[in-house]
């Protein structure tokens, strides 16, 4: 049987160059984060620089929160291939705007697996549940609690992930993906990304 490999997706970038980087280092998704206030903000006309940057091969994803249905086509339109809903979005939400979206749940315990599991579509991404934040907090999952999602959906983990760890929690839940943001970081600014902590990082995945 063909071993499924591990998607790679860096997340909260802010410059081309950082872009560039991961398309030629070979990750399969760059996000964006579209989140009002948020520290890796982007507006509109950086967001079509980065989007053009990324290049066909490579999928464009926006980080939203409880977006207008006229904000989601107006990212289309930019560039954004896929939503990553990160609000109060419902299940019917979501399944509007498939295939081009998925939610992303803050898993703390059990309920909020429970949670993950009714929203429609094979993927679903999981971060860490940090009280006032919506992602990005370098925060880990309790990889115990996914494991049987892992089962059913394609899940993309995500929360404290970094070059060192990210094998190990690949090994322990086999996630379809795997999405770092804080983890690859230029030290000191946090929207800038490290080129040779991308490549540690994918070597990481590509390794495990």
């Amino acid at each position: 049987m063909a071993v499924q490999s591990v998607g790679i997706k860096i997340c909260g970038l802010t410059h081309v160059e950082d872009v560039r980087c991961c398309v030629d280092n070979g990750v399969d998704a760059v996000g964006f984060n579209r989140v009002d206030g948020a520290e890796r903000y982007v507006s509109d006309a950086r967001l079509i620089e980065l989007c053009r940057a990324a290049r066909a091969a490579t999928e464009t994803i926006a980080v939203v929160a409880d977006p207008t249905p006229e904000a989601i086509l107006r990212l289309f339109d930019m560039g954004i291939d896929t939503v990553q809903f990160h609000g109060d979005e419902s299940p019917e939400e979501v399944q509007r705007w498939a295939p081009r979206a998925f939610k992303a749940v803050r898993v703390g315990g059990p309920q909020d697996v429970s949670l993950a599991a009714r929203f429609v579509g094979p993927r679903v991404l999981v971060d860490a549940r940090v009280d006032g934040q919506l992602g990005g907090t370098g925060v880990r999952v309790d990889l115990e609690l996914i494991e049987g999602l892992v089962d059913e959906r394609d899940v993309w983990l995500a929360g404290g992930l970094t070059p060192d760890n990210v094998a190990q929690a690949i090994q322990s839940v086999r996630p379809h993906g795997v999405d770092v943001a804080s983890g690859v970081c230029a030290e000191g600014q946090p929207r800038r990304k490290d080129p040779q902590r991308i490549r540690e990082f994918v070597a990481a995945v590509r390794g495990a």
